[in-house]
């Protein structure tokens, strides 16, 4: 029994003080190799969930950015998901990097961001998973 590593990775470029959405582009890592990726009815659930995932934390990393006045101009998160044969996933990690526009980056803004982003209605229905890690990084 091996486990399986799976990657998902979003670039975002923003617009406006709410860190509003003006283009986002999805990859999955597949044989390692990055490759668009589009939701169709062929799409794997696994990586609709996956997908799932990181649509959440971003959601929940930009409005909260924005709530703590940080303005993106863009941002990159990437998944890190570890998963036996039967896609029980024992490792989690998330990591944001968020250019900034403007704002003055807070270590209580960035604990609330990471703390808030663990309530994101996906996070909050994934089962203990042990190995878990969500990183935060402004530049």
């Amino acid at each position: 029994m091996s486990n399986l590593t799976f990657q998902m990775l979003l670039q975002c470029q923003y617009n406006g003080d709410n860190n509003d959405i003006d283009q986002l582009n999805i990859e999955l890592l597949v044989d390692d190799h990055w490759q668009d990726f589009a939701i169709s009815n062929r799409t794997p659930g696994f990586d609709i969930f996956m997908y799932a995932i990181l649509n959440c934390q971003h959601t929940y990393f930009k409005t909260n950015a924005a709530e703590y006045d940080l303005v993106l101009s863009s941002s990159e998160g990437l998944i890190t998901v570890i998963a036996d044969e039967h896609r029980s996933i024992s490792s989690l990690h998330v990591d944001f990097k968020g250019q900034l526009e403007k704002g003055i980056v807070k270590e209580e803004a960035v604990d609330s961001i990471i703390a808030r982003m663990d309530l994101c209605p996906v996070s909050i229905n994934l089962k203990d998973i042990i190995d878990r890690k969500t990183t935060v990084v402004f530049e």
